[in-house]
Formats: structure tokens, sequence, C-alpha cells
């Protein structure tokens, strides 16, 4: 596992990485064998009218291909890393607790249908949807993705809302979380093919860049 610790604004002194390499080891104990990289920042944020300056402590986390994230900031930097290093411990074992529950899914759903005689019949009178609970980056590879995948990636890494490449229309689209409950995704919205001069595709662009603003004012 690489650890990677970055500053903005502030030395990173041996006493502050040793620190780091501590806390962030023993929150990630049990979990090690997910991880390929962590990415630490810590940065502090210089404003005149606040004072004294916030600390900040970011750790961005590779795990299988996935991201996870958190940040926490306070008057003090080394609690700020004790904070951080508690929000990942619990993130960590958010994502395993999907994954093995998605495992177990896919163990009962295999088992279904071995004893179904007749696989077609469980698919009649379907209609796809998303799950009940739609409920919100960073240095990594924007892999084209499902909702369902784009939505467990959005309760992870500590933001309000993910932007990713939907799998099954190739288009970017956005899933956050509203400020009054519920989860909602952006999407471009069809429009007529473009013509000679361009028109069409800044229409596309203009229509998404309103889904974008509804974002901001609809959260």
């Amino acid at each position: 596992m690489k650890l990677v610790i970055q500053g903005k604004n502030i030395d990173i002194t041996e006493s502050i990485r040793d620190y780091v390499g501590t806390k962030v080891e023993k929150a990630v104990a049990h979990f090690d064998y997910l991880l390929t990289e962590i990415d630490v920042h810590l940065s502090v944020e210089k404003n005149p009218r606040i004072s004294p300056a916030k600390q900040v402590a970011e750790v961005t986390m590779y795990v299988n291909g996935s991201v996870v994230r958190a940040q926490e900031s306070s008057e003090n930097l080394y609690a700020s890393i004790d904070m951080v290093a508690d929000k990942i411990a619990r993130q960590l074992r958010k994502y395993k607790e999907k994954r093995q529950d998605r495992t177990r899914e896919t163990l009962r759903a295999s088992e279904v249908l071995a004893e179904s005689a007749n696989v077609a019949s469980l698919l009649e009178n379907r209609t796809p949807e998303l799950p009940a609970e739609v409920v919100r980056t960073k240095y990594f590879t924007m892999a084209p993705m499902t909702v369902e995948a784009a939505m467990e990636q959005l309760q992870v890494i500590d933001h309000d809302f993910y932007m990713f490449q939907n799998a099954d229309t190739g288009e970017m689209n956005v899933i956050y979380e509203r400020n009054h409950g519920g989860y909602g995704v952006i999407q471009p919205r069809k429009v007529a093919a473009q013509n000679g001069n361009g028109k069409g595709h800044q229409n596309h662009m203009e229509e998404f860049d309103i889904g974008a603003m509804e974002l901001l004012h609809s959260r």
C-alpha cells in the first residue's frame, strides 16, 4: 500500500509525517488488503477574516478501482488528522459491508436462478427502476458505470454530488443528495442533431449547464 503525504501552505515536517503515518495505518489496519494507495493532503485555509486559520486534513483512498474520500478541519492540525482518521475507518467499514452485501446478494440470486425451471418467467412484466433509496472527483480514471454504482460511490466520497459517465447511455450524468431528502440524477436533454454552425452542440451543453444550475438551487 502506497502512502503519499502532501501539504499546501504548510511544511510537512518529519513529526507531522510520522503522526499521519501512524494514525492512517491504524485506521486502515483491517482493510489494507483492499487498498492500493492512500493520498493525504494537509492544508491551511488562510482567510484574513477567519482567525485562527482552519487546518484541513483530506484523505483519498483507492480501493479496488473505487475511491473513498474523507475530509475534516479544525483549528488544530493534529485534531483534524485524528478526526479524518476516525472517518476513513468508518468509511472503509461501510465499503466492506456493502461489498459483502453485494456478494451475498449475488450468491442468493445464483441459487434462485439455478433452482428456477423457467428463468424467463422471472423477468416477465418487470420494468427497470432505480432502488428506492437513491440517496451524493479527484485523481482517478472516470470509467463508465451504472447509476447504481455511481450512487454507491457517492456514499463513500464525502461529497454531496458525483459526476460519472453513464455506462448505459455514454453521457455525463451527475447524481446528488438533496437537502430536503432523497437523491437526484441530472442528465443531458436530447436535442436535435448538430447543424453546420455547431448550434446543436451548443444547445446540448446549455441543457446540461441548466441542469447543473438546478442542482445548486434545488438541493
